[in-house]
């Protein structure tokens, strides 16, 4: 069976897609200009542990997809405050933001692009854990 772009499978891709229906994403043009607004809210990295620790955009809070809806509503008891959440494409971090959304976060985006846009952008990074 052949992998559809991106090396992902239809299902998921199909869940993705549905979940893009219901949220906002924002670009990394409008992520920037958000930041330099001062109304980027705060940016919270839903990768792996593995892909965080080997690095991530500055100042991100690590709450991964396998434990955000767990963990959200001790980091942010306040369901107004705006979260911009990324993995590495954008996909994980779609799911993230509709789940977190049903439990009623309102100003919640997803970065589409996710790591790979803010790798590819002047944002500074933190370096990889030791």
């Amino acid at each position: 069976m052949s992998m559809p772009a991106h090396g992902h499978n239809p299902g998921f891709l199909a869940i993705v897609n549905d979940a893009k229906k219901r949220i906002k994403e924002i670009d990394i043009d409008e992520y920037k200009r958000l930041l330099a607004a001062g109304e980027a809210g705060r940016l919270v990295d839903v990768r792996e542990e593995s892909e965080y620790a080997a690095q991530h955009a500055a100042g991100a809070m690590h709450l991964s997809k396998g434990t955000i809806e767990r963990d959200i509503e001790t980091k942010f008891p306040d369901k107004g405050k705006r979260l911009v959440l990324y993995c590495g494409g954008g996909f994980r971090s779609a799911l993230a933001t509709d789940n977190i959304q049903k439990m009623g976060y309102h100003n919640v985006l997803s970065l589409d692009g996710g790591w790979r846009a803010i790798e590819a952008s002047d944002l500074a990074l933190e370096p990889p854990r030791t």
